[in-house]
């Protein structure tokens, strides 16, 4: 399990994280989103121990990250900004990981260098954006991490290699349990893969739930009733926002899919489509609030 308690840091008076409570449970895939400037690559750093909090805890299976070199041992972080030494190709990198872990499995790496096929002679500077990140990909996955930190990892690649990194992510946390978070703008993909979801806004948790009750608990609902329809068809419904265009009324609700449905098919209505919110929706209306205009987007 990964723990940050209060987690607070502040950079020449700008406030990065104020107070950040998050839990990443064991064997899970937790997306972490936000918009730009939320805090997402600042939480990761500080996950990996390569930035040390003003205030707060951050804890792997209850043990400090700082400083711990037993921890770090287990973490493996595939940063959005990639840097690898000049002339270096991955015969190179692979001496580095391999003398710094304990863990590396020498065959999965050459196993996975194939499978991406990715050249170990060739100069990483040689190398696309998109071909560094797997290559960075291979060689942490090779560590045999328990914790992985990913900072947008499909970000550049293609769909084919997307599903291959996924491919190798679900296996690791089927077959050892391994417990990932993962910062991604891609929602419809990680709405596919994650198992929890965080939302970060200006260096807070606004949102933390596990997918299944995230997708439960909103709907957006279109329906239009005859003449006869009541004057408040909606009474006793938890109605989080409301427009009309036409004849047909859009609504956001936050109640089970059942009770919507059996609530409003007692007045026959005309039309009544009812649909939960997909990740990015919940994304719109979480950040929106209470701004019509953000809210509306969602229809």
């Amino acid at each position: 399990m990964i723990e940050t308690r209060g987690l607070t840091k502040k950079y020449d008076g700008f406030q990065a994280l104020s107070g950040l409570d998050m839990t990443v449970p064991s064997g899970s895939i937790y997306g972490l989103i936000g918009v730009n400037g939320a805090g997402k690559t600042t939480v990761l750093r500080h996950l990996a121990g390569v930035l040390r909090q003003d205030a707060g805890e951050i804890l792997f299976d209850g043990e400090d990250v700082w400083e711990n070199a037993a921890v770090k041992q287990h973490i493996g972080l595939v940063p959005d900004d990639l840097f690898f030494p000049n002339g270096y190709n991955l015969t190179g990198m692979k001496k580095i990981f391999a003398g710094s872990y304990a863990a590396w499995d020498e065959r999965r790496f050459h196993e996975m260098t194939q499978a991406f096929r990715l050249s170990e002679t060739a100069r990483l500077r040689s190398f696309s954006k998109g071909m560094k990140k797997q290559a960075m990909f291979c060689l942490v996955m090779s560590t045999m991490p328990k914790y992985l930190l990913l900072d947008e990892p499909i970000d550049g690649l293609d769909p084919i290699v997307r599903k291959l990194v996924w491919k190798y992510i679900v296996d690791d946390v089927a077959d050892r349990e391994m417990s990932v978070l993962v910062s991604s703008h891609n929602l419809r993909e990680m709405e596919g893969i994650c198992d929890h979801i965080g939302i970060l806004s200006a260096g807070r948790m606004k949102l933390e739930r596990e997918m299944d009750s995230l997708r439960g608990d909103l709907h957006k609902v279109q329906v239009a009733f005859g003449a006869d329809a009541p004057e408040d068809p909606f009474a006793g419904l938890n109605v989080l926002h409301h427009e009309k265009r036409g004849s047909v009324e859009l609504l956001l609700i936050s109640a089970p899919g059942e009770e919507i449905e059996s609530r409003l098919r007692v007045h026959d209505p005309l039309i009544f489509d009812i649909l939960p919110l997909s990740l990015e929706e919940i994304f719109i209306y979480e950040l929106g609030g209470d701004d019509d205009e953000i809210s509306s987007l969602i229809f």
